[in-house]
């Protein structure tokens, strides 16, 4: 069975290359590009990993990485903020996101951080 991941990330191209990585490694991909359309996709299925970007147009992903980690359906799914903002790491700790990687992001370190957190 492969594993589902969902990116919550709000810029087309770098969810098109996450998913063109992902896709290639036998993962299913989920894409929102905001926090509504991510909660209307977790009615229908809860992914095995979230990828959340910080700056989206209708919320925070590190205030939704807190949200996920404090929902009884949602805590136990690792969850990888990302951020270009160099104060991000700082600002998500609090948080408690699995992971954090900084953008420009490396699709090795990516394609690490997930093996390491879901496989």
């Amino acid at each position: 069975m492969k594993k589902r991941i969902h990116i919550l990330e709000d810029d087309h191209d770098i969810a098109y290359i996450i998913e063109y990585l992902l896709s290639d490694q036998n993962y299913e991909v989920q894409i929102s590009s905001s926090f509504a359309q991510l909660k209307e996709q977790l009615r229908d299925s809860i992914p095995h990993l979230f990828i959340l970007d910080v700056m989206l147009p209708d919320g925070n992903g590190i205030d939704i990485c807190r949200d996920l980690k404090n929902d009884e359906f949602t805590k136990h799914i690792p969850v990888i903020v990302m951020s270009a903002n160099i104060k991000g790491k700082k600002m998500s700790e609090d948080a408690s996101p699995d992971a954090y990687i900084s953008k420009p992001f490396d699709l090795d370190e990516i394609h690490a951080t997930i093996k390491e957190l879901i496989d």
